[in-house]
């Protein structure tokens, strides 16, 4: 069932079902009662990652918080989605964009990985976990994936599992097409690691390349940016042999 997009959507932490009432915080009664200028009575979409989305309704617009009335289930909760993504944090802006656009396509997990080249190394996870909040309320989505601790690539690839399939974003790949590489994957439990604005060194190329449980796959003729190669990748695995297929 799709998302409707003609109503207000708000991620809550409270437990959800009928009849049962709740208080914004203070940021979103700020934002219901002053930015959008709900009116009581007005009528919402709420969901938790947990518990599905819910129809609801402003029933009261206090001094300091708005008391919402949760009404009846308007979508069950989905299965959480099962692609572990990996990214090295890029400059601030497009990384937002990064990882705005990552909840939209699907991502299950948010890995932040430090490489040799990442130039971004103070990541913050708060900011990390408002983006895929933003990202999830405004595109329909129902499950927030969890922000992870930043880890070294060396640290991911010695702790990952090695029944989950990594597909990693290779610019030196011999040929231009990803679709046959992709419909080799026999496993469905995927991952997916991007590098960052200059690319993965020769050591972690050989590195990669040499483990048993890796795919690299080409992205087509042209050299991408590194959140355009982060769309592109999550698009075409999603076409081929992901959640679209």
């Amino acid at each position: 069932m799709r998302a409707n997009y003609k109503l207000q959507r708000l991620y809550v932490p409270h437990d959800l079902a009928q009849n049962t009432t709740f208080e914004a915080d203070k940021a979103q009664s700020h934002y219901l009662a002053h930015v959008l200028r709900m009116a009581e009575g007005a009528e919402l979409l709420v969901f938790n990652g947990r518990d599905g989305e819910w129809s609801a309704r402003i029933e009261a617009l206090g001094k300091k918080a708005v008391r919402i009335a949760v009404e009846s289930q308007t979508r069950p909760q989905p299965p959480t989605p099962d692609l572990v993504y990996a990214f090295a944090p890029l400059k601030v802006g497009r990384l937002d964009y990064l990882v705005q656009k990552a909840v939209e396509m699907g991502a299950g997990v948010l890995q932040p990985v430090i490489t040799q080249h990442t130039q971004n190394t103070r990541t913050s996870l708060e900011k990390f976990e408002a983006n895929a909040i933003e990202a999830a309320e405004q595109c329909g989505v129902l499950a927030v994936p969890p922000v992870r601790p930043p880890l070294k690539l060396e640290r991911l690839l010695g702790d990952w599992e090695p029944d989950r399939r990594l597909i990693f974003c290779d610019e030196d790949a011999a040929t231009n097409n990803p679709v046959p590489a992709l419909r080799s994957i026999a496993e469905t439990r995927l991952g997916l690691l991007v590098g960052p604005e200059g690319g993965f060194s020769e050591d972690e190329r050989r590195m990669l390349r040499a483990l048993p449980f890796v795919t690299a796959i080409p992205l087509g003729p042209r050299i991408l940016r590194a959140d355009t190669a982060a769309v592109a990748a999550l698009a075409v695995i999603q076409a081929t042999i992901g959640d679209w297929s």
